[in-house]
């Protein structure tokens, strides 16, 4: 267990003026982090606790007032090769109650890594009762496409996504958890409601299929939505609506050029029988998470989707109408020159960024 105290009282950096939609957002950009390591996921405990992974395989804790970092004991060993690690982390529904959490993690499984959904209780400084909920059937020689976000709606499932582990042909194939969103009971029980359960040949959890690398997933209560931002190949990013049974094309279908040349990934941009993306990136902007911002502090925000770009670094801000479509973007933040990876909503409705040059932003109003 390591503590750093960081006294890093917030650092202006930054008073910008967004404008989009005919409204006007003035925003302060503060620093409250530096230092660590590639901070993959956060998460609010309450008002001044911020908990956070390091995809290495650590598990922090910033405490907002003061700047003091701590590094929980309890972790278990994790793949920290390539893209894989210690990924998401979430609260419980039952937070408050039960001090669990819900991590998304790659395991190595004889040698290569598989995603894995754990939980465990939160304890002062420790994490007790691990549990490895599903070792997910997705290894592969690559260490690359392990997903990996986490959801829950308000049934009782949580959902999380899996790359297609650097195959493309796994996004086609059920017979493998990979290029697939998958959706459990919280206990990790498949529920009996899922859209293949009793097909032979397709593993029961799936929930939807055809991903390439699905890195944000957020679901919105109010209207029982669920969102999904997946890293397409060069070109090709793509903002889902996801829903139960359905295939989203990964490789047949893509915007995306191959890396090796100016040639067209697949059949084509669309085909019948699969799902058209809400939004295309050309070009990618590579991103790192998804976020509904739901606060007060910036109303002309409410209902949007945030995501972090990492290779076109900047935060990027998708407009939806009441019915779920996409009707503007805005990017924000293009001056900080930072790989944006994780984002959080504070209780007072501010913005926490993350970057994988280990540090932590916020953006409060101005």
């Amino acid at each position: 267990m390591k503590r750093s105290r960081l006294f890093c009282l917030p650092l202006l950096l930054l008073v910008s003026l967004a404008v989009s939609a005919g409204q006007a957002s003035a925003f302060k950009l503060e620093r409250v982090a530096v230092g660590l390591g590639v901070p993959w996921a956060m998460v609010f405990v309450d008002a001044d606790t911020l908990l956070f992974t390091e995809r290495g395989g650590r598990l922090g804790r910033l405490e907002l007032g003061s700047g003091e970092v701590e590094y929980l004991a309890g972790v278990p060993e994790v793949f920290a090769e390539g893209q894989g690690g210690l990924l998401d982390v979430v609260l419980a529904p039952d937070f408050s109650r039960s001090a669990k959490l819900y991590f998304t993690y790659s395991k190595s499984v004889g040698g290569k890594g598989a995603t894995t959904l754990a939980s465990a209780r939160l304890e002062g400084s420790r994490l007790l009762d691990w549990q490895d909920l599903i070792v997910t059937r997705s290894r592969s020689n690559t260490t690359r496409h392990f997903g990996s976000r986490i959801a829950f709606d308000d049934k009782g499932h949580v959902y999380f996504g899996i790359g297609d582990r650097g195959v493309r042909d796994n996004g086609q194939d059920l017979r493998t958890h990979a290029g697939s969103v998958l959706r459990l009971h919280l206990d990790g029980s498949v529920p009996q409601d899922n859209p293949f359960v009793g097909h032979d040949d397709v593993l029961p959890e799936i929930w939807s299929y055809g991903h390439r690398n699905p890195q944000g997933l957020v679901y919105d209560r109010g209207t029982q939505r669920l969102w999904l931002i997946e890293h397409g190949p060069r070109g090709g990013d793509e903002i889902n609506l996801v829903l139960p049974g359905r295939n989203y094309g990964w490789p047949v279908v893509s915007h995306g050029k191959e890396y090796w040349g100016p040639v067209a990934v697949g059949e084509a941009t669309s085909k019948p029988g699969m799902e058209d993306p809400l939004k295309v990136y050309i070009p990618s902007i590579a991103p790192g998470s998804l976020l509904r911002y739901s606060g007060k502090a910036f109303p002309e925000w409410q209902g949007d989707l945030f995501a972090g770009a990492l290779v076109l670094r900047h935060l990027n801000r998708v407009v939806l109408n009441g019915d779920g479509k996409v009707v503007g973007e805005e990017r924000l933040l293009e001056d900080l020159n930072e790989r944006i990876r994780a984002l959080s909503e504070s209780p007072e409705g501010w913005l926490y960024l993350s970057t994988d040059s280990g540090k932590i932003y916020r953006l409060r109003p101005g």
